[in-house]
């Protein structure tokens, strides 16, 4: 039995709940999930002078063949892109710039530095999402970035955020696709601190004086990003989920939940349904947290499905925009992006073929019994074909025919780097 007639036998048990499988698949197919370049190359980028990884911010692992050029890395996003199913985006960092070999600061960086990357988006039909990299730098070197008590130190990071918003809106302008800026920084304290006042005083001015300088909302959205701890903040972070969900709020930005930036008995996709109540958008950086923000590549576990769930049976995929962030150089990266991407879109269709509407009645008339059984035998349903109908439809690998191209690749490519 082929694949389509595996999908036909496949469609009919969804459809005797009222699922139209060929509908949910056009519906999938608009998805666009924003994959971050930097599990290519371990989060090194391209600048001229290097830094060491700070701010909370570790990747492990000697697995050969990162990246060591923005050329090398985009011929490895086009195949982890090749083994996907969809038309994606692509997450960049500051720090992945090209400067034809001259030293650019990072308050310095502009659209031209990005131009090629741009261009080979174009191509492709992919739109670009950016982060300003507030952290891997001497100026950073304490763990204090726009909450620093030194105003110059403070100055700097507020000249390169605003400079990476504008080369968002670029983003945006060319590729008729809004792009992203999202913020993050790693500042904190170690040990308790003595004053947990003033350093957010001063991060609340910083960002102000940021989002003081308006970009084109048609092209460029800003939100910021919470985290509980890392390492060397790991008694006290200036930019916490409380902090900046009221900045949010009050300054008409979004806020980013990146699913490995809460309390070990904390999951986002409990937060999902409260945060679309009170905004337009909202954002997400997918990960697996392993005992802490360890960013470990994403599964097809339960929180993945029940984030997708959230995303899916509030009818807001159109309101959430879902970007991943993982690093782990222990594995093949290709391998890495390709497992973490499909496993994204194979959880929204597993939402995408429940019978939501009936298991919300089933709630609302107080039919546990029912509601929970149904939630039970769909678990074994046969997605895996509908699936790999999907991935057939979109010309991409079906199943774990995906290896032996990673493994073609590594063998053709990766193995050849130093």
């Amino acid at each position: 039995m082929n694949v389509k007639e595996r999908y036909e036998l496949a469609k009919e048990k969804y459809e005797k709940w009222g699922i139209n499988v060929d509908k949910v698949l056009e519906e999938l197919n608009k998805v666009k999930i924003s994959v971050h370049c930097w599990q290519g190359d371990d989060i090194k980028g391209f600048e001229v002078v290097q830094n060491a990884l700070s701010g909370g911010i570790q990747c492990n692992g000697n697995y050969p063949g990162a990246a060591t050029s923005a050329e090398e890395l985009r011929a490895d996003l086009d195949k982890a892109l090749s083994l996907i199913p969809g038309k994606h985006k692509v997450n960049l960092h500051a720090i992945y710039l090209e400067s034809n070999g001259e030293f650019v600061e990072r308050d310095e960086i502009k659209p031209e530095h990005f131009a090629k990357w741009v261009n080979w988006a174009k191509e492709r039909d992919l739109g670009l999402d950016f982060n300003p990299t507030i952290f891997s730098h001497p100026k950073a070197a304490d763990g204090l970035t726009l909450s620093h008590p030194d105003k110059e130190i403070r100055d700097f990071w507020i000249r390169h955020a605003i400079a990476s918003r504008k080369v968002g809106e670029y983003f945006g302008k060319e590729l008729g696709q809004t792009c992203l800026t999202n913020l993050w920084i790693p500042d904190g304290y170690k040990d308790i601190p003595s004053d947990r006042l003033g350093p957010r005083a001063r991060l609340k001015d910083s960002l102000e004086q940021i989002y003081a300088v308006k970009t084109d909302k048609k092209y460029n959205l800003d939100c910021v990003e919470s985290k509980v701890f890392g390492i060397g903040a790991e008694s006290y972070t200036v930019g916490s989920n409380e902090f900046y969900l009221n900045f949010a709020a009050r300054n008409g930005i979004m806020s980013l939940m990146d699913t490995g930036h809460y309390h070990p008995t904390e999951v986002v996709s409990d937060k999902i349904s409260s945060m679309l109540l009170f905004n337009e958008k909202i954002a997400l950086h997918v990960s697996r947290p392993v005992r802490w923000d360890s960013d470990h590549v994403v599964i097809y576990d339960d929180e993945l499905k029940e984030i997708a769930k959230e995303i899916v049976r509030n009818d807001a995929l159109d309101r959430v925009i879902i970007g991943l962030d993982f690093f782990d150089a222990s594995i093949n990266r290709i391998a890495a992006w390709t497992i973490g991407t499909r496993n994204m879109i194979k959880a929204l269709l597993n939402a995408m073929l429940t019978p939501n509407e009936l298991l919300r009645k089933l709630q609302d008339e107080g039919n546990f019994t029912e509601r929970l059984a149904l939630m039970e035998e769909f678990k074994t349903y046969p997605m895996g074909d509908i699936w790999n109908y999907y991935c057939e439809k979109n010309n991409v690998p079906v199943g774990e025919s995906w290896i032996e191209d990673v493994k073609r690749y590594e063998e053709e490519v990766l193995s050849k780097r130093n």
